[in-house]
């Protein structure tokens, strides 16, 4: 089973930037940053697949990039101008379909 551990939350004022990190212990294919709010459903924001193609979220379009290294099985979410609707823990998982257990996460905290 593939462990997944995401790093580099943390607290930014509004129209920051946070770049955020998932290292994962086996193989992988297409994944994805997910995020979830307090009391609202965990939601993909961000897929990657094996190949380099991407897809977002319209609400984080134009803001979020995600981007991975498949020889370190390392998949990164760069987050630019950031607002307080943000604000949530941020997961890594394989994409569309998370079949991962769920790492612990991390989380995001941007002031208004």
């Amino acid at each position: 089973q593939v462990q997944l551990a995401e790093s580099g939350g943390g607290l930014v004022q509004t129209g920051g930037s946070l770049r955020l990190s998932c290292a994962a212990s086996g193989s992988i294919n297409a994944m994805g940053w997910y995020r979830q709010a307090p009391g609202q459903q965990r939601e993909l924001v961000a897929l990657i697949t094996t190949g380099g193609s991407t897809r977002y979220a319209d609400s984080v379009k134009g803001r979020f990039t995600i981007s991975r290294d498949n020889a370190k099985k390392m998949v990164w979410l760069q987050l630019n101008s950031l607002k307080p609707e943000d604000t949530a823990v941020y997961y890594c998982n394989a994409a569309p379909q998370a079949s991962f257990s769920w790492g612990q996460g991390t989380q995001v905290t941007v002031s208004s």
